[in-house]
Order: C-alpha cells, then sequence, then structure tokens
C-alpha cells in the first residue's frame, strides 16, 4: 500500500488564523459572524456593500434588524430553534427571502449557516448572496414591478373622480415602474394639427408641459400618431428615421419608448418615455407602456363618454323645459297676430267696445317674446326646420356686406370661399343665417378695440380625415370615402376663452357677457340648430388667440334651375281657393286661441264649429255629419290628444281632412312620425294665409 500525501504546509510566516480572516475579509459574498443572542460580532466589506451599513454599524447590531418587520417575530423564533440545534444550511432553500437594508429598502437574498460548535466556538457565520442581480430574478423582479404598478394605475383609472388626476399621474407612475428619467402624455388637438403636452415627469427644455408641438412624423410622437403603431428607439444618437430635437442630446437622453393612445379606432395622443441609458427598452417594458396606454385610453373614453352624456343631459333637460314654455308662448303670440289681423279688418268706425276686447287680450300677450321662444326652441333641438339647398357662399356674402356697413369699422370682414364659388348645404335658410349671425355678434363683442372677422366656406374632404368625430362616412365605393360634408367657419382676432370658458360655451344661460348684455342663449341656439340639422359644431379658441367656430352641414345639390324655382314662387296664388262655405270643427283648449282662430275661419268664409276638448268635439261631429274639415290643437289639457281625437273622427267620417296645430314643435315633430300622409300639420304662430295653405292643400281637387 502506499501512503497518502502529507497535507501542504502553509507558507513560512502565515498560521491558519490569518489565512481565514483573510478568506473572510476576502469572500465575495455577505459574510457576519453571529454569537449565540443573535448580535453581530465580524462582518466583512461585502456585508456592508450589500445591506448598507458602515462596518461598526453591524458590529453589535441584532441579526433581527435585517429582517423585514413583518416576519421579524417568526424569525426571533427560528433562530432560537436554530440555537438549540445549529447544523449546517446550504445556500439555495427552497424558500424566497429578503433583507432589510439599512435605509429601509429590501433586497432579495440567499442565505447559508454554517456553526463553529464544532471547532469549540459558540458562532455562527452566516453567508448571505444578493440574487437580485441574477438575470432571471432582475427579469421577474422587473415584471413583479411592472405588474405592481398597473395594478396601481387600474386602481386609479377606477377611483379617479377627475380625468385630469389620471392624466397627470400616468407619467409619474411610468417613470417609477420604468426606472428612467422622463416620462410624458401628449394629447392630439382637435384640429389634428397639433400635439399637446398634457403631462409629464422630468421636463425637456422647449418641450414643457401645457406646450404645444406640430403634428409632423418627423418627431418621435409625431411618428406614433402618423403610423398608430409603438416606437423603440435603441440609441438616438443613431436614430434616422425622424429628427431628433437637439434639446433631447443637450438632455443626455439616449433611448426612447413611445406608444399609441387609441379611442375606437383612432389614434388621439401617445405616451412617452426616455432614458439617458442606451438600449434600455425591450419587450417587457413595451408591453408595460401598452397596458398603461390602454388603461390612460380607456379613462379617457369613460370621461369623454360620462361628459357628452352630462352635456346631453344639461341641454335634454333645459329642452324639456324650454318646449313647455314655448308651447304657452306661441299661443300669447297666436293671440297677439290674430287680435291685430282682426283689428285691421275692423271698419274705421268700429267702437271703442268691438275693440277694446281685442286690445285687452293682444296687450296681455305682449308681456312674452318671440325672439326667446325661437332661441329656446333652437337649443333644445325642438323647433320644426324646412330644410332646403343653401348656397352657403352667397349667404356669407351678404351676410359680410351687411355686417361691413352695420359693424364697427374698426372690424374688417373677410370672406374665403373655394374657386368657383361656396358649396350648397342642405339647411333651413333662416336658421342658418341666424346661427352665423349669432357667432359674428360674439364675435363683436370679444373685439371691442376692432380686428379681423373672417368667414370661410367649403368642402371638408372625408378621405383626409377632416371631419370631426360622431358624423356619418357614408362610402360610395369599397374604400373610398365620399366628401359629403361642408364646413362653414367664421373666426375672429378677438380676447378668445380659456378652456374652462370652453368648456361651458354651449350651455344654455351661460354668458361671460355683463349683466343686461347677453341671454346665454346665443351658441346654445347654434348649437341646437346644427344637430337637428345633422351636422357638427366645433370651438376653437385660445386666450389672447381669437375664437374660431365652425358648423359641420351636411352637402346639397345645387337647383339646377334656381331661377325658374323663384319665378314659379313669384307667380303662385298668395290666397289659394278653398270650397265655398267649407264646415270646419274647430277643436283649442285655449279660449283666446279658439276666437282668433274661430275669426280667421269665418273670414276665410267658413261655418265652424268650436269645442274645447276632444270629448266635446266627438259630440259635436256626432250632431253634424256634414264637417269636412277637423281643425285641431294636439295638446287638449288632462283629455283626449288631438292626434287620438282625428284617428276616431276619421274613423266615423272617412272623409273627414285633419288639420292638426301646435305651439310645441316636438308634438309637431311626433305627430309627422305617426300620422297618416294625407293630415296636414300647422305650427302656431301662424298668420291667416298660412292657415288658408295649409286647408286648400287638403282639398286640392276643389
Amino acid at each position: 500500500m502506499t501512503e497518502a500525501a502529507p497535507a501542504p504546509a502553509l507558507p513560512s510566516g502565515l498560521d491558519e488564523h490569518s489565512v481565514f480572516r483573510s478568506l473572510f475579509f476576502a469572500y465575495p459574498d455577505a459574510m457576519l459572524l453571529v454569537d449565540q443572542g443573535g448580535r453581530i460580532v465580524l462582518a466583512n466589506p461585502a456585508a456592508e456593500q450589500l445591506l448598507g451599513y458602515a462596518r461598526d454599524e453591524l458590529i453589535g447590531l441584532n441579526v433581527d434588524a435585517l429582517v423585514p418587520d413583518a416576519i421579524r417575530p417568526r424569525h426571533a423564533a427560528y433562530r432560537q430553534a436554530y440555537g438549540q440545534a445549529p447544523r449546517a444550511r446550504p445556500m439555495g432553500a427552497q424558500m424566497a427571502l429578503v433583507a432589510q437594508c439599512r435605509d429601509g429598502s429590501q433586497v432579495a437574498v440567499e442565505i447559508a449557516l454554517s456553526p463553529l460548535h464544532e471547532h469549540r466556538l459558540p458562532l455562527v457565520v452566516a453567508a448571505i448572496r444578493g440574487v437580485a442581480e441574477y438575470p432571471r430574478v432582475k427579469q421577474a423582479l422587473k415584471r413583479a414591478r411592472y405588474s405592481e404598478h398597473l395594478a396601481q394605475l387600474g386602481r386609479l383609472a377606477v377611483d379617479a373622480r377627475e380625468l385630469q388626476s389620471v392624466v397627470d399621474q400616468i407619467p409619474a407612475l411610468a417613470a417609477a415602474a420604468l426606472e428612467v428619467e422622463v416620462a410624458r402624455v401628449f394629447l392630439l388637438a382637435q384640429d389634428r394639427a397639433w400635439l399637446r403636452v398634457a403631462s409629464g415627469v422630468g421636463e425637456i427644455a422647449g418641450e414643457p408641459v401645457g406646450s404645444r408641438l406640430p403634428n409632423q412624423p418627423d418627431s418621435s410622437p409625431g411618428r406614433v400618431l402618423a403610423t398608430g403603431l409603438p416606437l423603440l428607439v435603441a440609441d438616438y444618437r443613431l436614430e434616422r428615421r425622424f429628427s431628433v430635437p437637439a434639446h433631447y442630446l443637450d438632455a443626455g437622453l439616449a433611448g426612447g419608448l413611445a406608444v399609441p393612445l387609441s379611442d375606437r379606432g383612432r389614434t388621439i395622443g401617445a405616451l412617452s418615455v426616455c432614458s439617458r441609458q442606451a438600449n434600455r427598452f425591450g419587450d417587457d417594458e413595451l408591453r408595460f407602456l401598452e397596458s398603461a396606454a390602454s388603461l390612460l385610453a380607456t379613462s379617457l373614453q369613460r370621461a369623454a363618454s360620462e361628459e357628452a352624456l352630462n352635456h346631453a343631459l344639461r341641454l335634454e333637460s333645459v329642452g324639456q323645459l324650454s318646449g313647455g314654455i314655448a308651447h304657452d308662448f306661441n299661443n300669447l303670440l297666436t293671440v297677439i297676430q290674430g287680435n291685430l289681423q282682426v283689428l285691421d279688418d275692423l271698419p274705421a268706425d268700429a267702437t271703442p267696445a268691438q275693440r277694446q276686447p281685442m286690445l285687452s287680450a293682444a296687450t296681455r300677450a305682449t308681456r312674452r317674446g318671440a325672439e326667446l321662444t325661437a332661441k329656446l326652441l333652437a337649443f333644445s333641438r325642438r323647433q320644426v326646420l324646412q330644410p332646403t339647398a343653401v348656397d352657403a357662399g352667397a349667404m356669407l356674402g351678404s351676410l359680410a356686406d351687411m355686417l361691413q356697413r352695420t359693424l364697427d369699422q374698426r372690424i374688417r370682414v373677410a370672406i374665403e370661399l373655394p374657386p368657383g364659388g361656396g358649396p350648397w348645404v342642405l339647411a333651413d335658410p333662416s336658421q342658418l343665417e341666424s346661427a352665423l349671425l349669432n357667432i359674428a355678434i360674439n364675435a363683436r363683442d370679444a373685439m371691442p378695440e376692432g380686428g379681423s372677422l373672417r368667414f370661410r366656406a367649403g368642402v371638408v374632404d372625408a378621405a383626409a380625415d377632416e371631419l370631426p368625430p360622431g358624423l356619418a362616412e357614408p362610402i360610395d365605393s369599397p374604400g373610398r370615402l365620399v366628401p359629403n360634408f361642408a364646413a362653414i367657419s367664421v373666426s375672429d382676432s378677438g380676447s378668445g376663452m380659456s378652456e374652462a370658458v370652453k368648456e361651458r360655451a354651449f350651455e344654455p344661460f351661460f354668458t361671460t357677457k355683463g349683466a343686461g348684455r347677453g341671454t346665454g342663449l346665443g351658441l346654445s341656439t347654434v348649437y341646437g340648430f346644427v344637430k337637428q340639422s345633422r351636422g357638427a359644431v366645433v370651438l376653437d379658441s385660445a386666450p389672447g388667440a381669437g375664437t374660431g367656430v365652425t358648423l359641420y352641414l351636411p352637402l346639397a345639390a345645387a337647383p339646377a334651375a334656381a331661377s325658374d324655382a323663384v319665378a314659379d314662387a313669384l307667380d303662385a296664388d298668395p290666397a289659394p281657393a278653398l270650397p265655398a262655405d267649407l264646415a270646419v270643427l274647430l277643436v283649442e283648449d285655449d279660449p283666446e286661441v279658439r276666437a282668433v282662430v274661430h275669426s280667421h275661419l269665418q273670414a276665410l268664409g267658413c261655418r265652424v264649429w268650436a269645442a274645447a276638448s276632444g270629448e266635446q268635439a266627438l259630440l259635436l261631429l256626432a250632431d253634424n255629419p256634414g264637417v269636412a274639415l277637423l281643425l285641431s290643437d294636439i295638446a287638449l289639457g288632462a283629455g283626449m290628444r288631438g292626434t287620438a281625437l282625428a284617428a276616431l273622427a276619421q274613423a266615423r267620417l272617412p272623409g273627414l281632412a285633419v288639420l292638426l296645430m301646435s305651439g310645441f314643435s316636438a308634438e309637431l315633430l311626433e305627430a309627422d312620425r305617426v300620422a297618416p300622409r294625407h293630415w296636414e300639420l300647422l305650427q302656431k304662430p301662424f298668420a291667416r294665409d298660412a292657415l288658408a295653405q295649409a286647408m286648400a292643400r287638403l282639398f286640392p281637387a276643389r
């Protein structure tokens, strides 16, 4: 047998104690020497670096202080049990461990324990290795951090009552999660020509929060808007797809990542982050930022939907009120107009006793005005419009000529039309002219020292994405959009509006003018008219930058023979003939309105039976089967409605003609949907000629 080789001896001058002490201090993992009471008696430099303590702070410190607060009581129990039966415990045990550093932060670790009792030393060596730098551990920790921040963002998006708070906090959360220096939210302006820095952390010189940037594809957010795709920049110094602003490089930014914000398929902005480290972003960062952008876009959609609903509810609630008021107002106007016309027909030698009842009725009605009624109906979208083809260019020319003569001479009025003239639009001409006049008057008030007032009109190209959201975009062939809307805009160089004023500009009764200078119904009227005309209205304004109001209205074909139509209208008989001795059953619950209409019918040569309710009218109809025309108000107090009366009356007398009237336009709109085609509808207030024409349409053969 061969003898075992003797163990090599230590070099001369070295002993085991000095060698092991040198190994202890040179070891790359943190090492602590702990006594039976848990106090640290020795620590190496790696422990100082990992745990953030100075060496003299570690000596004498109980190891329980290195354990997170939540598990400290359990750790003390584990340590006591280990002291009763110490054993070697290798690193990599099946347990996730963390150590608490001096600054309160925590670090993932693996721990190996080695008792020195066999060497007659009441000590334990704790070897601690930080595992945060392991690639797989780093990725897992990073993903966990991203998930935690996304959960926080999700709670914010759900709980936040104000959208702006979500927009403001998104950049901070993204910057904290991705550990980057700059994060910003860009939102697209309504005209899609500009991007606004809506919020951010780590501002870049030249692009502070609130600033506007051109929406061009030669910038990072502009490229995202143009392509609708994420953009990852490994190194700005090597970027060639777009122009990197010099202030990015001056700020030391090296890498970037931007993702689109989308609203129902339309890109409306971008969420962007920048880092001073190149090649900083990968798939995990892209997925996180896309998830954050999705949550933000959802919040924007919810806020927009809630605002649209609230706005619609505000307008609808006032519209319901205004509709009822308009009904009473129009009854009063019928009284005024009718009594004045009857007074005009009285002979010159009529006595005061004959004139006084009609004068008194008209005087009582003059306490109300027709102008407020028209405005209330307009913004509540309950007026009966008479849309026709309107030459927008000709209307703007006429309106501009009038305004140039009547406005302050310091206000310059200009018109911009495409070659060949302005477009033809489908709208009620009087309502369109009134809407443009309302906008022009607001513009005048915004320019007390003078300025410029500019009218523009042209066809909107839907294919170029010029339509505001919500308008129909019909397709005449696969993939090709038809430009089927015209845009009529009025812009001024006045004082402009703040964001707060813009938000409320279309609200009924809201005005920034002094007491007695405005009703607050101007833009509300415009809003109601345009919406009822199946169009849209867009307001663009900023303090000191003037205001622009654009009306989007459906296009109409130019009349083939407009002059012939005018000639035909001039040749039309202004007083159509009615059948002689026409028998009419008049049903109206308002006694003064009933009296005025009764006088009109008698002046037209009719025999008249009058009733105050539907029930009374049916009794009269049974006694007078020769009645040829039923003239009834739709709203007849608490009893039967005029539409129900007409249906019953025609069932009894199939040849009976029906003419319904109302001062509440919504009733006429509803009746128009459900009434047979041979029923005629008449809007209050009406003149005698209008009544005669409506009646004549029911008896064309006679």
